[in-house]
This record gives structure tokens, sequence and C-alpha cells, in this order.
């Protein structure tokens, strides 16, 4: 088999008290419960009557356990009623190991090297217990004609069913902790970091920026470029060769990464499956002027997986004194009414006025607005909610709902709990800091979000701040900027397929790549957090799962089910087609089998489709055709911070030279010739009493000099850790984490390994003394031995 946590068996105990399911507990993800379907273990819908003892947590729905109650009768009828008081509880225990949380384990088909067993893998005791008791019964219970031929001889035949991995043996499995404790519950590492999967959706795509779905029951999902494109999917993820949406020749954006214009935004109206009416957000120029847009579409008569390009109703304009925040989200909300999100003019520190933008009632950047687009054929193109909040105030623009926001990038709104609807109606926002802090906020009708008084919780105008009439309100989450520079807001989790993330607020960080998860704390009123981590070891290897993603997470979206996605790319230009859809899956435990169907509505296609395919697999996962993947594409470790804009196009890469250049002369930080071979390495700025740790120095053509962390990732981590003698790369540190070396020269960038590498100077490179950074992006590690730790996707 594959290999596993060793764990020491005991005798067996209770399964009832072990396979606990409900709660969010924090455990070692070390183990792999997978069905014979290759998929995460559930709680059943029913109750089971015959393999009771998996109804808690296991692989069988009622169905199934109706059709192993027919396969024992068929068994037991053969014998009389000793040989059933002898047997009957065995044959029932072997037979109902198809339910098992283990059953891939135990019946070798976690393993495409290997034939599936047709009887689970025996502990020897239990083994010879069974054999001496009842192996008449063996053939009835297999039809492998080489079980016949070992039913003679104890020894032979309970060897034929030990597991390679004894830890996985029935029943001792039963009564290891390790593989029990907290079975079906949202696994972690030993920091609290959540370990989740991904399944890629969608591919190819230049910044995408919003995917949303347009609620009218054929589970389409449609993802919007910044430069101006809307793809329409199917639900089977192929995509419409025609793009849905183009007005690229109307959206202004540029080629350079970080330019926060272009396409922003995109919702469809509640009742578009009726009205054909959807709304868009995007940067434009008039004459000089940049301004934001929100305008108004409708589908064609003719197609409906085509705009009517013709049919556009510019709802409102805004002007932009600068090129960056210009918000860029527009939903619907539960009152039916359109939210609009704008950023405070750009620049830093909302200079604009007295008391900047955000803080000015009066004019509309630095807001959440809302106002009415229904009945809007003739007259005006909005109307004003009676119940806005400062629709009667003097001085105040009326379309204001909200104010004292930054540049809110990715809202939503909480769908509610399935069952008991609570929380349904909010909205949740990442609100993008200045210098210190990045926050997420609930918007409520008249409230004051504290910028520019405010960063997160901490004053950022003091005179603004000690204001008393500020009257502001907190944000529920904020995270210092040594954590991630840009939040990107989330969603709330309420679809189906995940049963253990249902109320989890997850969200991520542009810049860093970090992913989080808020949950409720009805003790406390607070939002206790966690990280997201992907799964390491098997915890992702089911098929189609994969434990990595692009660095850059751009949005995160929902789908007409409820099921959680997030955007990200690997270049953050809109000329770069490296942006990837990604699902997120809990690898712990899924929903029963038939829960989550649904029957999509028709949808008449004109034109080519173009089928989806994934561009990256994971090694670990195994398929039905037994098939192994292909290695994982080159990416940046997710969760680990990564470098702020400052190319428009990457950086030449070469690979180092075979041989040291001659040193030239002797300055600061050089060594004599000889003393190191060139490519050495060595860690500086440890902490006290962590050896293993630091920021990584490379010897070089005579000189140390330090790395840039543009690209440095677990992968060129884990190169330098075991060229430094350690197991494996615990995490890739970067923004000089471990201190700067400005004593020396930057002597590599643009750092890509594929992991095989020696020693790190045989990475590619952006060439020995090439760089395009600062001291402040000193790369560093912190290692491990292979068995002492886990690896971890985080920061």
């Amino acid at each position: 088999g594959s290999t596993r946590p060793s764990a020491a068996s005991s005798g067996p105990g209770p399964l009832f008290a072990l396979l606990l399911l409900f709660g969010l507990r924090i455990l070692p993800a070390s183990p792999h419960p997978q069905c014979l379907d290759f998929k995460p273990p559930f709680k059943p819908q029913d109750t089971l009557v015959f393999c009771v003892m998996y109804t808690d947590f296991g692989c069988c729905d009622s169905r199934k356990d109706r059709e192993l109650r027919a396969k024992f009768y068929e068994i037991m009828d053969n014998f009389d009623s000793q040989g059933y008081a002898s047997c009957a509880g065995y044959v029932q225990e072997l037979i109902c190991q198809e339910c098992s949380p283990y059953a891939a384990h135990l019946f070798d088909a976690e393993d495409p090297s290997t034939p599936l067993r047709s009887l689970p893998g025996l502990c020897p005791d239990y083994c010879s217990r069974f054999w001496l008791r009842c192996r008449s019964v063996i053939t009835l219970l297999s039809n492998n004609t080489s079980l016949e031929g070992l039913e003679a001889d104890k020894h032979r035949f309970c060897r034929y069913l030990e597991l390679d991995d004894a830890d996985y043996c029935y029943p001792h499995l039963l009564s290891n902790p390790q593989l029990t404790k907290d079975l079906g519950r949202v696994t972690a590492n030993e920091e609290g970091c959540l370990h989740l999967c991904v399944e890629e959706v969608a591919n190819g795509l230049r910044n995408p920026l919003a995917m949303v779905h347009a609620n009218d029951g054929t589970h389409r999902f449609f993802v919007a470029e910044q430069v101006g494109l809307v793809w329409a999917y199917l639900p089977d993820r192929s995509r419409l060769e025609k793009p849905f949406l183009n007005i690229t020749k109307t959206v202004l954006t540029s080629r350079w990464e970080g330019d926060e214009r272009g396409f922003l935004g995109l919702t469809f109206h509640p009742y578009f499956k009726y009205n054909g009416k959807l709304y868009v957000y995007y940067s434009v120029k008039v004459g000089r002027q940049e301004r934001i847009r929100i305008s108004q579409f409708r589908i064609s008569s003719s197609d409906m997986n085509v705009v009517d390009h013709n049919s556009e109703r510019v709802i409102l304009e805004i002007d932009e004194p600068a090129s960056n925040h210009n918000g860029g989200q527009v939903l619907f909300a539960d009152d039916g009414y359109l939210y609009i999100f704008t950023g405070d003019g750009g620049m830093a520190g909302d200079p604009f006025g007295k008391f900047g933008n955000s803080q000015n009632k009066s004019t509309l950047l630095g807001k959440v607005l809302r106002v009415d687009v229904d009945h809007n054929d003739r007259g005006p193109p909005y109307k004003i909610p009676s119940d806005n909040p400062f629709l009667r105030e003097p001085g105040a623009r009326p379309e204001v709902y909200a104010y004292g926001v930054r540049n809110m990038w990715r809202c939503s709104v909480d769908r509610g709990d399935p069952t008991t609807k609570e929380g349904k109606g909010r909205i949740f926002c990442g609100d993008v800091g200045q210098n210190k802090y990045e926050e997420v906020d609930i918007i409520e009708s008249g409230k004051n979000y504290g910028w520019r008084a405010k960063e997160g919780f901490s004053c950022y105008d003091k005179k603004l701040c000690a204001n008393s009439s500020l009257d502001d309100v907190l944000p529920i989450f904020a995270y210092p900027h040594k954590l991630g520079k840009s939040v990107t807001g989330g969603y709330v989790y309420r679809g189906c397929e995940n049963p253990n993330l249902n109320g989890m607020y997850v969200f991520g960080d542009f810049m860093s790549g970090r992913m989080m998860a808020l949950q409720e704390n009805k003790v406390t009123n607070q939002w206790d957090d966690h990280e997201i981590c992907m799964g390491q070891g098997l915890t992702c290897a089911f098929p189609g799962l994969i434990n990595n993603y692009y660095q850059y997470i751009i949005s995160f979206a929902e789908d007409e089910a409820g099921e959680l996605y997030f955007m990200s790319t690997g270049v953050p230009s809109a000329a770069s087609p490296s942006g990837v859809v990604y699902k997120l899956i809990d690898p712990s435990r899924r929903a029963p089998p038939t829960k989550c169907q649904y029957e999509p509505l028709p949808v008449k296609v004109k034109g080519n489709l173009i089928k989806f395919k994934p561009k990256e697999s994971n090694p670990a996962s195994t398929t039905p055709a037994s098939r192994r993947s292909t290695p994982p594409l080159r990416r940046t470790t997710p969760g680990t911070p990564t470098p702020a804009f400052r190319r428009s196009t990457p950086s030449t890469i070469t690979t180092a030279p075979a041989k040291s250049r001659k040193p030239t002369k002797a300055r600061k930080g050089r060594r004599r010739k000889g003393k190191h071979r060139n490519g050495a390495l060595r860690l500086a700025g440890q902490p006290e009493g962590k050896p293993d740790r630091g920021r990584v120095e490379i010897f070089v053509d005579g000189e140390w000099g330090t790395v840039c962390d543009d690209l440095w990732d677990l992968r060129s981590a884990g190169v330098a850790c075991r060229q430094l003698g350690f197991g494996v790369a615990l995490r890739a540190a970067r923004r000089a984490e471990f201190g700067e070396g400005r004593r020396l020269r930057i002597l590599l960038d643009d750092v890509q390994c594929q992991g095989s590498e020696a020693i790190l100077l045989q990475c590619q490179h952006a060439g020995v003394g090439q760089h395009n950074c600062g001291h402040h992006e000193d790369a560093g590690v912190v290692c491990g031995n292979a068995d002492s730790a886990k690896p971890s996707n985080s920061a």
C-alpha cells in the first residue's frame, strides 16, 4: 500500500465512542479516510439498519445498507442454526467493512498498483479466529479463486489477507486513536491551519476577477476578465467559444501588473430569468477624465448565452481623481436593491478635502451605495429606496447606504444556514488597508466604517480618530501587513457538498496568497479565525483534487448551488492568461451521495463549445482507472507571502552557469576563493536557539549575497533546506522575515526550482546579480526533518 501514518495497534474498542462527527476541532492531519468510490466518507441521511456500526459516519447510505443485508441473508441461508450462531457475526462484520470510513484502505483500493480485494484486510489474531470457526464461508464471501486454494491452510490464508500497513487492518484500526480521533471533522496542522483541497474548474483566464451565476436554474457560471470579456460556462465546465460579453474596446486598463482599472464587477438581476437584465462595473475614460461606470445590459433575444451589446444603459458614472482605489463590487442583496461599492478615489491616505472622500457624505467615493433599478425602462435609470439612511440629510447624497470605506474588494451576501436561515442577508466585505491593517466588515445601514480616521482597529488620522462624533463601526476581523497586504473578501459557506464548512466565512489575501476562515463564536460574540492550508501528504489524494494554487487570490465566488470557489493567477496582469478558477473541497467529509443532486435546466447552445481540460493534477491521487497523475506545474506555494507589483513583463530566466566566473577584486562581504564552494548556503538572522530557520545567503563567485523572494516558494525552499542538511522545508519565508541583509549584494532573484536540484544555484534564476527587488524582500526558510513535521502551505 501507500505510505501511511504509523501508530501502535492495541486491542479492539467500542466503535461508537470512536466515530465522533460534529463540530470543528484541531487534530494532526495524518489519516486518509476514503470510500471505495474514491471519495471521502459521509454521515448517512437515514439510520442504517444492518451495518449499524457505521450509521454515524462511513461509506454507505441506506440503499447500500439494504444491498449488503440482502447479501448477508443469501450467504447465511447455506447454514444450519449452529453454523448461523457461530458465523453470522463474522459474516456481518466482514460484509460491512465496505461501509468503513477506511474502506479504500481495507480493500487496497487506494493503491492503483494492487488489485481490489474481495475481502477486507484482516489483523492476524482476528483472521485466525475467523478461520478456525468459519472457514467454510470463505468461498461464499468471495469469488476470488486464489482464496479457494488457501482455504485449507490458516497460515497462508491469513498472510494473504494481511495489509502492508498493519495499522489499517480490521478490527485493530477501530481502536487506533490516530485513525479514529475526530474522524469526519476538518483536519488541521499543529498551528491550527485547516487542511482543505481544491479542484481546478477553469483556466487560461486573464486576471479573472468575478465569477457569478444567473440564478436561473441553468447552473451556468460566468467568469469576467479584467480586459472586459465575460465567458459563459456550462455545468460540465465546458466554455462557449463566443464571449458572453465583450466590451474590451470601452474598458480602461493596461498590461502593467497591478493596474486596478478595468472590468471590475458583474451581477445578475434577481429576476434575470424573467427580465434578462445584468449589471456591470468598469473603468472608462471620457475625454481626459477617468471614471467608473455602472451599466445595465440585457440578454440577447436570440441567444441566451450572449449579451445584447446594443442594450447598454449607463446607470451611474463617477469621476475618479486617481487610477487606483476603484472599488468594483456590484451585487443585489436580499432586499432586491442594487449595492455599489466604490473606492475612496485613490492615491494614499484619502487626501481629498478636509476629511477625505470617505467621510464626506456629499461625494459617492469611499461609499456603499444602494439604489433601486426595478421598473426603470422609462424615466431615470434608478430610484432612491425610501429607507436609505441619509435620504433627508442636507448635503448628503441620497444613494449613500454606508460610508468611511477605503477600497472594498469583494463583498457577498450570506445565504443563511440551510436549515435555520440564521445569518441570512448579512453583507460581508473585505476592505483593503493603507499601511498596517486589512479588515473584514459586515455592512449595515447608515454605519461609518472609519476610514480615514481608522485603519482596522488602529488610528490612521489621529485628529479625526479623536473626534467624538466619528461613531464608527469596528471590523469583525483585522490582520497586520506581516500576514498580507491586500484583503480579498469571500463568502460564508452555505453549500451542500462540504457540511463541515457551513457558517465559515472564507476569504484571502491577494498579495500574500493566504487563505483564511472566520467562524462566529456565539459565546464570546467574536469571530474566531483560522488559516487555511492545502492538505499535505495523502490529504488531497482523491481523483480531481490538488493541493496548490496560484498565489495572487483575486476573487471568491459561489455557484448556484452555493458551493465555494476562488480565482487566482500566477502573473497579476490583464494580459497574462495564467488565471485559474478553483473549487474548495473539504477532504475530511462529504455530503451523502444523493443529497446534493440537482437537475439543471437545459441550455440552448448556438456555436462551439470548448471542453475543459485541467492543467494540473495531484501525483498522490488515485483514480478508478488506476492511473497516476502527472507532477504539478511549478507555482508559488499558497499561503506564503508574495512580492508586490513591480514588473510589466516577466524577467528573463537563466540557469546557473556550469563553472563559476573568476572572482573580481575583493569587496565588502567577499571571502577568499577556496574557503567556500560556489553555491554554498548559510542561514542568517536566526532567532536564538532556532538554527533551523533564517535568511538564506548564498556564496557565488567569491562573495556572499542574499536571495530575493520573487517567485520564492516551498519547492525552492525545500532545495535550500536539503542543501543545508535538513529533511524538508516547512515554510518559505518572505519579506525579510529574518531581517535584511543590507551589507550584502542581492545575488539571486526569480528563483524557480523543480525540487530535484542538488543545490539552489542549479535552479532557474534571473542571472547572478540580476534583480529587480530590494533587501526588504530577502528570502528565508524554516526547515525541519521529514519525520518530525509535515510542511505547511501557510506562512
